[in-house]
């Protein structure tokens, strides 16, 4: 379905809105700036810019969902006699062979890190993202192995995927802080996930493959 014109302008409004305030929060850090000042720069007032982002936090944060949902549609799309962690580990690894931004392998990323630890409010939001992640993990192996309420195993297994892939992130982002080169940082991160890999035990590697009986 097309998007009509009134949805267009309020996509790019929330857009401008949420470009102007990282704008402003790279250069002065998160705490220093207040909603007034965001609404004054996009030419908004106040309570448009709530409207379009119910704490200042989600305008640093705005693709977070995107993360919260980045392990459970790596499992969803696993493909025929592959398990969960295989599914992740394979996604994972071609983000990070690639370079890619959605990792945090770019130039910039330590200036986004950097306003991070200097806000004990974005820490905090980032740790609430994280425990979604791992919830919403769960719920879908739940529902890919049809596993009853009572099994722990849904949340065990969860739990190990998670460590994975937030100890890569972790990495990277204290490696691009450090001011390294993202490739170098790549290659680097690859290595680890291998070595992360061989301290999966089967029942994990072998959780929820798809088209097991």
């Amino acid at each position: 379905m097309a998007e009509g014109l009134r949805e267009r302008k309020k996509r790019e409004t929330r857009q401008r809105i949420s470009d102007l305030a990282t704008g402003l929060f790279l250069e002065r850090g998160f705490e220093a700036v207040t909603i007034a000042e965001i609404a004054e720069v996009a030419d908004v007032s106040v309570n448009t810019v709530y409207n379009y982002f119910p704490a200042k936090e989600d305008l640093f944060l705005d693709r977070s969902k995107g993360i919260v949902d980045r392990l459970s549609r790596w499992v969803r799309g696993r493909d025929a006699g592959e398990s969960a962690a295989t599914a992740v580990l394979r996604e994972l690894r071609g983000e990070v062979e690639s370079v890619s931004p959605r990792v945090g392998l770019m130039e910039g990323y330590s200036r986004f890190m950097a306003v991070v630890e200097g806000s004990s409010a974005l820490k905090s939001r980032l740790w609430a993202v994280g425990q979604d992640v791992l919830a919403n993990l769960e719920a879908t192996l739940r529902e890919e192995t049809g596993a009853a309420p009572g099994d722990p195993l849904p949340a065990l297994i969860g739990g190990q995927i998670n460590w994975v892939h937030q100890t890569a992130m972790a990495v990277i982002g204290r490696e691009m802080m450090a001011g390294r080169d993202p490739r170098e940082v790549s290659r680097e991160v690859l290595v680890l996930i291998d070595e992360m890999e061989g301290l999966l035990g089967d029942k994990v590697l072998n959780y929820a493959v798809r088209g097991a009986r």
